[in-house]
């Protein structure tokens, strides 16, 4: 299943109040507000709200985080945390930006060229994903 791309106006919007259980893929442009206990994908856009609370890896074109966000952070593009954020895992992009105040608790990379980033987020990602597996045998 191909996601396709649409960022001229926001798709999606998960409100303030609501409350998702599950991993969510989703197609272009997403606000979110509310919570999401799962991983949020897209092939578009993330804002992720001041009241916002995701447990869960995260994965978009770029991601601007303003809540909280319990798990890892992969946007091709870019990351920006704004001064009110968390974020307590990993952030992988090619462009992060953290402004004063944010809290960030984790590894971050971030390479501006296209062919190393790609190759670079690649390897440690399949990295971190024998090392779960070794620890959940």
């Amino acid at each position: 299943m191909a996601l396709k791309v649409d960022d001229i106006s926001i798709n999606t919007i998960i409100g303030k109040g609501s409350s998702i259980t599950g991993n969510l893929r989703i197609n272009g442009f997403v606000r979110l507000d509310g919570d999401i206990n799962g991983n949020l994908e897209t092939d578009g856009n993330i804002i992720i709200g001041d009241s916002a609370r995701i447990k869960g890896d995260v994965k978009a074109k770029a991601v601007i985080v303003g809540g909280i966000v319990l798990g890892n952070i992969l946007a091709q593009e870019s990351i920006k945390l704004l001064s009110n954020s968390a974020v307590l895992g990993d952030i992988i992009s090619r462009k992060v930006q953290v402004e004063d105040k944010a809290i960030f608790h984790g590894h971050c990379i971030s390479i501006k060229d296209e062919e190393q980033f790609k190759k670079t987020s690649d390897a440690y990602l399949e990295s971190k994903a024998i090392k779960e597996k070794v620890v959940l045998s």
